[in-house]
């Protein structure tokens, strides 16, 4: 029963799925982070009817692109584009840790955050307008959103916060953290047997890409605002998802040679 408060917080928080009302407590919040790949399984499964929908009416590459990068935008409300375009206008400020920290809690978007949306957007529709409406890229695609929010919920987790309190110090200092990070590892594994069972070379690219930017992760944060927190963690997954499909379109091309 735990479990299942926790993954209604995971929806109420990290989606626009309308869900029941849910108190945060900690007993609930407990797996929470566990809970949030779930929210991929949701835009897989968006992914799917997009593409059905896609071949059914014979979409044009640019239409059914645009449509891959805007459905998990709808699915999620933009909650974790609004982590990027924070994490953008701090990093655009070249200020010291402590006042990216202040930019991060401020909650009106300068320039360089509308900038950064608009070309992070027409990015992937661009790159995933390269792709065909194949199973197999759909599944790919579903086992991406999985696990970069299974790499993001492992840098909330294990990574040093930047602030003493709030969520994910709480993590950090109980029990639950412990156990909800080796529960998040395994989906994780899991994921990832399924992307490479798909594609062994796709699946594994995608993969080692995004435990890439997972691994480049930890130092920026340190370095760059003193530690994790929760635009961050937004941040890293669309990055992570961004690079993850420009990996999948080059390999596709290069292979394709």
């Amino acid at each position: 029963m735990t479990f299942l408060r926790s993954l209604v917080l995971a929806f109420s928080s990290f989606s626009s799925i309308p869900m029941p009302q849910i108190e945060w407590r900690e007993d609930n919040m407990k797996y929470l982070m566990c809970c949030f790949p779930f929210v991929g399984l949701a835009i897989a499964l968006a992914l799917a009817l997009w593409t059905w929908l896609a071949g059914t009416l014979s979409f044009g590459p640019v239409l059914f692109g645009a449509g891959i990068a805007l459905v998990p935008v709808a699915v999620t409300g933009g909650i974790h584009l609004d982590g990027f375009c924070d994490v953008v206008d701090a990093q655009s400020s070249h200020a010291e840790p402590q006042r990216k920290r202040e930019i991060l809690k401020d909650p009106h978007a300068g320039a360089f955050a509308a900038i950064g949306m608009a070309v992070y957007l027409i990015a992937y529709a661009a790159l995933a307008s390269e792709l065909a409406p194949h199973w197999q890229i759909v599944v790919l695609l579903g086992g991406m959103h999985v696990a970069s929010r299974c790499m993001s919920s492992i840098a909330t987790l294990a990574f040093p916060t930047s602030a003493s309190k709030g969520m994910l110090s709480m993590f950090h200092e109980s029990g639950e953290g412990k156990v909800a990070l080796a529960i998040v590892l395994v989906e994780l594994v899991a994921c990832a047997v399924v992307m490479v069972l798909v594609d062994p070379l796709l699946g594994g690219v995608m993969l080692a890409v995004g435990l890439a930017c997972l691994a480049l992760l930890y130092p920026f944060a340190k370095t760059q605002f003193g530690g994790m927190s929760g635009d961050l963690a937004g941040f890293f997954l669309q990055v992570a998802e961004l690079c993850m499909v420009a990996a999948l379109v080059i390999t596709i091309k290069v292979v394709a040679l």
